[in-house]
């Protein structure tokens, strides 16, 4: 077996262990987020500081998992065969790596106006 193929086959495994691992963050996360919510609702915790405090835990996940995900799609782009297929990567990693930008900035916002006591 040539050297090629057996990077193929290993980034090929460790991109799918990525992306498993993401899958598994983000429920995990979900999870999290909705027990968070049911213990401050049952125990007389304001609605929307329990709706906050559970999307605070959300976007935490959201952000891990979409970090897998974006580290899956670098890797797959070692050994992309064509360049419709890189572009189809390159233009899956954008969007992941936007959306992780905007879930994060929204984080760094919400934790500064917990801090400031405006929510």
């Amino acid at each position: 077996m040539e050297i090629h193929h057996f990077v193929e086959k290993i980034v090929i495994y460790v991109s799918d262990i990525s992306y498993i691992m993401a899958v598994v963050v983000i429920v995990f996360g979900m999870f999290k987020g909705f027990f968070i919510f049911l213990k401050d609702v049952l125990f007389g915790k304001k609605s929307e500081d329990s709706i906050w405090e559970s999307r605070l835990e959300l976007g935490h996940s959201f952000s891990l998992g979409l970090g897998f995900l974006i580290g899956s799609s670098i890797i797959k782009t070692t050994v992309a065969s064509t360049w419709n297929g890189l572009g189809q990567l390159v233009t899956i990693i954008a969007i992941r790596t936007t959306l992780n930008y905007f879930l994060t900035k929204e984080i760094k916002e919400h934790k500064k106006d917990v801090l400031n006591g405006t929510k």
